[in-house]
């Protein structure tokens, strides 16, 4: 409900400041300028996230110290902290950080933010913006509206700066113009009461904009013109860190556990930092005065003082944080615990991560792979094999060969328990991930796809062939039972592979035995189909027999293509013409139909 109300009496609120004051149009719309400038700031970064980016942040997140420094670089090149907890839940959610290096970058952005305070108090203020905005627009669309995604992006990037130095100029217009009229230092609040109330302003003004940047700019651009005092504009900025982990909290709604843990711990964090500031901020104060006679900084200047003392706040709650990194990342665990996931539901796929093309790629690579383990428990069941006899180091010719009921499993209610449903998500968010994405990025998540039905066809082909493989397995006809037996023992050495090349990370000497399975069934394949007719004169088969075991080869052959062509594609680190490449040495053709039935 109050949800409902809030726009509305935002509008309500706005409108009338219209109409009683034209300065308060000038103030409001410089506001609305500079957010429009974050906003293509963001887009015009996000056409250089296309994989740099990605690799840059797990490259230097192996420990706190990397984490922390990426954060600090990072928001101090894109100067939106926004953004760069946007990826990181993003990164999180889809399991390729864990919540400390998350925390330690998201420590880091807070310090990065400091230095937009710097770059608007000491060049802002101090010349006319707006002759830098101009040239900076009409660049920028022009470069917008070119194909190529490199200038695409730098267009974006120079109108978003152009417009935020417009904004920052229609704001400084608009409070200089609103001080011949109304002087807001009337209302100053002194003492603490009055570091409470704007602290509380402060926040307001950041959950409503949804950017600390846009709320330090007002604070900096009313300070320039004497329309707030220094003590309440010191309180405004700390309610501005403390309100800006509302955009990490809206982020993390639609991404896992992991990504609302990493929220939570901006809150604690942008929290502590605040309280530390409040509690402190006489002596701060008087840090502000020391350092700023070292920097040389005019006693009348209140807002390169508003900067340092920005700093200075932050940089005291990375180090008051610091130590308890790890007991926070403990705490958060236990007080907001993992659910249990059931089997047929996504545990990688969430909004968050579609934020950026190559997060999406990884999330639903990870997501296949959970797909595969429902798949291989039903495969291998379905050839009366447990897992653990696979993935042993047993010869498997020695292992349940004269068992004397076979496994009971019924393979299309498994699949409608753990397979279909998954797979659907996974064709679902697919869809969704590939409307911002270069080529090489479609063709990718195009053989995560062909993985993924792969590893449908795997389930269909087994359960062709389970029924004949069930009863001839504990077959009185010692031939028959030899030959469905070196059947299984054939796919459950492909499964063992496929588990080795998966454990090894794509090593060469596993990928190439992978590789030579297809043939090795292939020729048992061709071995069958001239034996059949010598068997069955020999009285050794029935034609029944015969006609199933030619059929069943048939499935198996099928089976063992598809698993060998997934553990490729997930398991061997091969990617597009190398995967191309080893396809085309096994003759794989990738236009077989994805939605052909399970059942037929």
């Amino acid at each position: 409900m109050l949800r409902k109300l809030f726009l509305p009496a935002i509008l309500i609120a706005l409108i009338y400041g219209f109409w009683i004051s034209p300065d308060f149009k000038a103030i409001s719309s410089g506001v609305a300028v500079f957010l429009f400038g974050m906003l293509f700031l963001e887009q015009g970064f996000q056409f250089f996230t296309g994989g740099v980016l990605e690799r840059i942040l797990q490259r230097t997140t192996s420990s706190i110290w990397k984490s922390l420094s990426f954060g600090v670089v990072s928001t101090t090149l894109m100067q939106s902290s926004s953004l760069v907890s946007v990826i990181t839940i993003s990164f999180l959610g889809a399991g390729l950080i864990d919540l400390a290096a998350g925390v330690g970058i998201i420590f880091g952005a807070n310090l990065g933010t400091t230095t937009g305070a710097w770059l608007i108090a000491g060049f802002g203020m101090k010349v006319k913006i707006s002759a830098y905005a101009m040239p900076m627009l009409v660049i920028g669309i022009v470069l917008v509206f070119q194909k190529s995604k490199s200038l695409k992006g730098i267009g974006y990037i120079l109108a978003g700066l152009g417009f935020l130095f417009l904004g920052i100029h229609f704001m400084k217009e608009g409070f200089e113009a609103f001080r011949d009229t109304i002087d807001l230092t009337q209302f100053a609040v002194s003492g603490y009461s009055g570091i409470l109330l704007f602290t509380l302003l402060g926040i307001a003004a950041t959950v409503i904009m949804q950017s600390s940047h846009a709320t330090l700019v007002i604070i900096i651009t009313a300070l320039s013109v004497g329309q707030i005092t220094y003590e309440n504009g010191l309180a405004l900025a700390i309610g501005a860190n403390v309100g800006t982990t509302i955009t990490a909290i809206l982020g993390s709604m639609s991404s896992n556990i992991q990504g609302k843990r990493l929220a939570f711990a901006h809150l604690i964090f942008n929290m502590t930092t605040g309280a530390i500031a409040i509690a402190f901020i006489y002596q701060l104060v008087e840090a502000v005065e020391v350092l700023s006679n070292a920097l040389g900084i005019d006693e009348d200047n209140y807002t390169l003082k508003l900067a340092v003392f920005h700093t200075i706040f932050n940089f005291i709650g990375v180090i008051a944080m610091l130590p308890f990194i790890n007991k926070l990342v403990n705490f958060l665990m236990r007080a907001m615990p993992e659910k249990m996931i059931p089997k047929d539901k996504s545990r990688y796929l969430n909004d968050s991560s579609l934020e950026v093309p190559d997060v999406a790629i990884e999330a639903v690579r990870k997501e296949i792979i959970h797909l595969y383990d429902n798949a291989y428990e039903i495969i291998a069941h379905g050839l009366s094999l447990h897992r653990q006899d696979i993935e042993s180091d047993k010869e498997l010719e020695t292992l349940n060969l004269h068992r004397r009921k076979a496994m009971s499993i019924v393979i299309d209610d498994e699949y409608e328990k753990s397979i279909k449903g998954l797979f659907g998500e996974i064709i679902s968010f697919m869809s969704r991930a590939n409307t911002n994405m270069t080529s090489d990025q479609v063709n990718e998540m195009f053989h995560y796809r062909t993985a993924g039905r792969d590893i449908v066809e795997a389930i269909k082909d087994s359960k062709h062939m389970h029924s004949n493989l069930s009863n001839y397995i504990t077959s009185d006809n010692e031939f028959i039972k030899t030959e469905y037996n070196t059947l299984r023992i054939g796919l459950g050495d492909v499964l063992r592979r496929v588990y080795t090349l998966r454990n090894s990370e794509g090593d060469l000497e596993d990928i190439i035995p992978l590789e030579a399975v297809s043939l090795e069934i292939e020729e048992h394949e061709q071995h069958i189909n001239t034996s059949l007719d010598k068997m069955i004169r020999e009285n050794k088969i029935t034609s029944e027999m015969a006609t199933s075991l030619m059929n069943d080869t048939s499935y198996a052959y099928d089976l063992a293509r598809s698993l060998v062509k997934m553990g490729l594609i997930l398991f061997s680190g091969e990617k597009e013409s190398g995967l191309h490449d080893t396809m085309t040495v096994l003759n794989i053709d990738d236009d077989q139909d994805i939605d052909e039935p399970i059942v037929n």
